[in-house]
């Protein structure tokens, strides 16, 4: 099992946004616990299961465990990962 984060390319509110992704919710809410996030800040929606990460934390969820993936060079990955993530909503 393993949990995933994608580029910090979305810019918002003044700085850049990674998504934080994973094979299970729990693993999910397990690394993003780490990481200080409050559950609040889950982001449970049709387009994908995430958390919301700057780019500055981005480097320590690496650190953490997560697998750094790349809209650029891992898409087939990435596409699988974003699938998942979309199956793990729960309206």
């Amino acid at each position: 099992m393993t949990v995933y984060i994608d580029d910090a390319v979305h810019p918002w509110r003044g700085e850049r946004w990674a998504h934080l992704m994973a094979d299970t919710l729990p693993e999910l809410h397990a690394l993003a616990q780490q990481l200080g996030f409050p559950r609040r800040v889950f982001q449970n929606r049709p387009s994908g299961a995430h958390y919301d990460v700057t780019a500055s934390l981005r480097a320590q969820a690496i650190a953490l465990g997560a697998v750094g993936i790349s809209r650029h060079t891992d898409r087939e990955l990435l596409r699988k990962v974003i699938a998942n993530a979309r199956a793990q909503y729960e309206p």
